[in-house]
Parts: structure tokens; sequence; C-alpha cells
């Protein structure tokens, strides 16, 4: 058998430019897009939170993100904060959310009728009054990052008021982290923090490590115009959001009378988001709210 043989390509072998192999930038590269990211979530935030916590508006500024590990975050957020652990399905992520301690126990006292002052030191963990107020400003929280990160089934898995007990991330992750600040006008501000793993930044961001890009636009669309103008949006008006202990609630019976309290400033939402604000009153007999303000 002869073995020598020349052998001639049929075609020039495919070369490709370093620019087509290179990949994405490295995670930390992307700390400037997650600081815009969190631009539009304080703004978002800020309607959302205001009625939750009693405040006709609220001042959130996101400060500039920075790299960390779980030990550094776990001493930054304390023996005592409201944490909670969101995860995706669809993006495949983990988010830490985390209030710091003293701020939220301020918002229980303040809606308890009190001046949102503190004394003493803080305790071991928050009492059930506190978890029922903390809930639904996480639930909340939750529904704005869902929606300002593109992550619809971004939800709730599980909370603690010990960062240790959560297990959050792994002890060696590198951890991308957003501090809000969250002010009210003659109020001590209180502090919200995101986290997540570094690694999960290119795919939160775009895919690639790029960050999404914007849609383009023709033209802008007119609401007033067809097919928009005669979409049925539901708009639901809150006039009393109330909470009944257990007990209460089985001893109900007809005839029984429940005193209420109309919000001064009733809110007015389509699909959980507030578009305006308004006071009771009537028009024509029937009763009507009159806009004070629009979101």
């Amino acid at each position: 058998m002869n073995t020598q043989h020349s052998f001639v390509a049929e075609r020039a072998a495919a070369q490709h430019c370093a620019e087509l192999l290179r990949g994405g930038p490295p995670p930390a590269e992307l700390l400037p897009a997650l600081a815009r990211s969190g631009e539009r979530i304080a703004r978002a935030l800020a309607p959302a939170l205001a009625p939750l916590v009693g405040a006709e508006t609220l001042e959130i500024e996101a400060g500039q993100p920075e790299q960390s590990d779980l030990a550094d975050l776990i001493e930054a957020i304390g023996p005592l904060a409201a944490n909670s652990l969101l995860a995706s399905d669809t993006g495949g992520l983990s988010l830490l959310t985390s209030i710091d301690g003293a701020g939220a126990l301020r918002l229980v006292d303040r809606a308890f009728g009190g001046r949102g002052e503190l004394s003493g030191p803080l305790p071991d963990r928050f009492p059930l009054s506190a978890e029922m107020l903390i809930a639904r400003i996480e639930d909340a929280v939750a529904a704005v990052l869902a929606e300002q990160l593109g992550l619809p089934d971004l939800g709730v898995l599980r909370r603690d008021c010990r960062i240790g007990d959560l297990a959050a991330f792994p002890a060696q992750a590198r951890l991308a982290v957003l501090r809000l600040t969250i002010g009210e006008a003659g109020r001590k501000p209180w502090n919200l923090l995101a986290a997540l793993p570094l690694e999960h930044l290119p795919r939160l961001l775009g895919t690639g490590g790029l960050e999404r890009a914007a849609p383009r636009r023709t033209g802008s669309a007119d609401p007033a115009a067809a097919p928009f103008a005669e979409m049925p949006l539901p708009l639901t008006a809150t006039l009393v959001d109330m909470r009944v202990p257990l007990s209460a609630l089985v001893a109900l019976e007809p005839g029984m009378v429940l005193p209420v309290a109309v919000a001064r400033a009733v809110p007015i939402a389509i699909g959980g988001a507030v578009l305006a604000r308004g006071t009771i009153g009537s028009n024509d007999d029937r009763v009507a709210v009159k806009l004070t303000q629009i979101a």
C-alpha cells in the first residue's frame, strides 16, 4: 500500500476576524449598564411604594453599583433586615432584595400612628405587625423589578429577617450590588438593596452581555386613534383597604357594622399600576372621584 499522497484543499479554510470571535464584555464591565437600569427602577418604585408607606411622594436615589462577596454583603446588611430571595425561571436568575431593619420598623411605627422613631436596640426578629407591612412592600418591589428587568415570572421564593439564614448565594459567588436610598420630606430615609451574582449580569442585561436594544419606532402611537382608542381598560379606585384579624372574620354575621376610613388620596390604578389619585365626592347624585394628581 502506497501511503505517500499529497492532499489539496478544495477551498480556503474559513477564518473569522477577532471581532466575531470575541465574546461580550466581562460581567464587571456591565456595572454601568446596571446603573442605568437602577435609575429606571428608582423612578418606577416611587409611585408604587408611596401609598404603602403613607407618603404623598417619595424621592428614590440609586447609587452606583459595586462588586461584593457574600461575607461583605452579610456584614453590610446586618443582623436584622427584610430580606427576600426572588427567582425567575425564564431568565434562570436569582436576585436578593433587602430593606434595612431600622427603616422597616420606623415604617411600621408610622403605620400604627407613631412618629416613625425608634428607641433602644433592634429586636432579634420582626413582630407580626411588621411582617405584614414588609410583605406588601416586598411584593411591590418584586413587581417593579419584574417589569423593569423584563422577567414576568419574577417572584418571591423565600423571606428571612436574617440574611445568613436565607442561603441566597454560594459563599464564593461574586455579587453585583445596587443600593437605593428612599427619602420623604421631613423623614429619615431608609435603604433598599438589591444584589445578584455578577455572572448573571450578561443574561439580565441582554444576550452576549449587551444591553437590550430599544425597539425601533416609526412614529409615536396615538392612544386616541385606532386600534387603541376603543380598547377597554378597567380602572380600579380603591376606597378602602382593610386588614381584619382572623378572629373578627370568623365572628362576622349579617347586621354587623365594620367602621372604615376612606383614604384622602384614593389611588386609581390599572393592572396594579397607579395612574392617578383623587378625592371622593358626588356628581349627578352618583359617587365620583375628582382627580388631584396624575402619576
